[in-house]
């Protein structure tokens, strides 16, 4: 490449370098819009000429990057080339030294192809253009990068608990400093608030993703303006290259930067498809609450920079980050784990109820009849019928399964999973044992008492054939008369309808948030 990445240029004179000059005719200036422009970042300066573009430096400190000596920029520079090429290798060129008078390099350039405005997938997608495919291609790249990154227990480090929780409170504390109208103090001690509780009930979580490889040296600024979908292919842009710690990071927190991206530009479907895909390239099972949080994670790292931007005197950027503190606050919400208590005597219809929730919003359901039979060695669908309170229904086996429900429901909270529990819940103790659970692993308890008339119950239980529960009208009778008051549920009426029964329970569930515009169960995905 002759002296590019060694290259220099006076003041006023141009840059040579073995692909011609920058800011040349060269290859389709005239597509690129504006023949000359200049583009102010926070910490950059973009300057496109021609078939080129060149990025300065700016000698700030911002607190998480400092670029005020030449030695820093011309290292990041470089670090900036080397690590983006792993994208997009035809478009960095390499680093142009700048010489002053005395002949020595006063200044450093990043050299780039200069790519077409209207391919950038902002641009695209804010002009209502498809991009579905190419959206697919960038999933599958990341993906890509991800497996092929490179790994170690210092890139691990980074992916652990302790260190999401650091980079949280970093930015918390960087958020305060800036003062109204950028943020609103009660919103951030509501986000810091939800972030902790996240955190201090998911240690299982993060170890089995370190455990998992799932931590890499990825892109860490992933960006639908820096995008731009080619007729052979997407290319990725400008990657986090001033501190390496920042972009190691879990790879699905990486992809969800972008998913959080789509989603400020006004498609939701399209961020959460993104992120579909990129789990389906990458074989990453990861829960839904662990999706919200990296969202809500990137959502607030942008409000940070736009705080900044507004500081530095951008008139629009305490507007964004407000908007994108409201983004990451209504994701930390959705992505609460939560236990869901479901219960009612036979017959009132819990099981339908339970079953409805976990499907629509993709929990994980337990059931206490499934967990009793399989204790006792029995199939699921196998009938035991016994008085009540004898032979695998006497108390002894009756704790006993509720010990193993709550157990298991414990460590899918752990890992992360929200749950359904679906049995008659009728002692006290059953609950205050579930809602210990709840406090153990910092998950929000929702507790739905299914009721419905006694002749509908009764004609329910009469027609009851196979299934896994056993009870008939005269079991059905005695749970009922034997339940505790259960004062602090929510009452769902199975009576007028299933589909009622869902909306009132949905409701009772969605009353400590307001809704996120995505679905949680994975949509069925085209094949390709």
């Amino acid at each position: 490449m002759g002296r590019l990445g060694e290259q220099s240029a006076r003041p006023g004179s141009s840059v040579e370098s073995s692909h011609g000059q920058v800011g040349g005719r060269g290859r389709g200036a005239s597509s690129m819009g504006p023949w000359a422009q200049i583009k102010e970042t926070h910490s950059a300066v973009v300057i496109l000429l021609g078939d080129r573009a060149v990025k300065l430096r700016k000698p700030v400190d911002l607190g998480f990057l400092d670029f005020t000596t030449r030695e820093a920029r011309r290292a990041v520079c470089h670090e900036e080339v080397r690590l983006n090429r792993r994208l997009a290798p035809d478009v960095y060129e390499g680093v142009a030294d700048v010489l002053g008078p005395d002949g020595q390099p006063c200044e450093h350039l990043v050299v780039m192809r200069r790519m077409p405005e209207e391919r950038r997938l902002a641009t695209m997608i804010s002009s209502g253009v498809p991009v579905e495919a190419e959206l697919r291609q960038v999933a599958r790249m990341i993906a890509s990068l991800h497996g092929r990154a490179r790994r170690s227990p210092r890139i691990d480090r980074q992916g652990e608990a302790q260190s999401l929780r650091g980079r949280w409170t970093e930015s918390f504390e960087q958020a305060r400093e800036l003062a109204d109208p950028v943020f609103d103090p009660q919103a951030i001690q509501e986000i810091e608030r939800l972030v902790l509780r996240f955190l201090d009930g998911r240690e299982r979580l993060f170890a089995t993703r370190v455990g998992e490889g799932r931590i890499v040296d990825g892109h860490g600024d992933l960006l639908a303006d820096d995008i731009f979908c080619l007729d052979d292919g997407p290319r990725i842009l400008d990657c986090l290259e001033f501190d390496e710690r920042l972009r190691f990071v879990d790879g699905l927190d990486d992809a969800a930067f972008l998913s959080m991206d789509l989603e400020r530009l006004g498609a939701p479907r399209l961020a959460e498809l993104f992120l579909h895909w990129y789990t389906e390239f990458s074989g990453d099972p990861a829960p839904p609450s662990l999706w919200h949080h990296y969202v809500a994670y990137r959502a607030f790292v942008r409000a940070k920079v736009a705080g900044l931007r507004h500081r530095q005197g951008d008139p629009g950027a305490a507007w964004e980050a407000r908007e994108l503190t409201e983004q990451a606050l209504r994701h930390l919400r959705a992505g609460a784990v939560t236990l869901v208590l479901v219960g009612g005597a036979p017959g009132t219809g819990k099981t339908t109820v339970a079953a409805a929730i976990a499907d629509r919003l993709g929990y994980v359901l337990l059931s206490s009849d499934r967990v009793r039979k399989e204790l006792a060695g029995i199939a699921p669908e196998q009938p035991a019928p016994a008085p009540f309170g004898e032979g695998i229904y006497s108390q002894e086996w009756t704790e006993r399964t509720y010990r193993e429900l709550l157990s298991r429901a414990e460590t899918m909270l752990q890992h992360g999973e929200p749950v359904v529990l679906d049995a008659s819940w009728r002692a006290a103790g059953q609950r205050e044992a579930a809602k210990e659970v709840g406090r153990r692993t910092s998950s929000d308890l929702v507790a739905l008492h299914c009721t419905a008339p006694p002749q509908l119950i009764a004609e329910r239980l009469a027609r009851r054939e196979g299934g896994m529960s056993d009870a008939d009208r005269a079991i059905g009778a005695a749970i009922a008369a034997t339940a505790a008051p259960w004062g602090d549920a929510v009452e769902i009426d199975t009576g007028v309808s299933p589909e009622h029964a869902l909306e009132r329970a949905l409701a009772a569930l969605h009353a400590r948030w307001p809704a996120v515009p995505w679905r949680f169960r994975r949509p069925q995905l085209e094949p390709g």
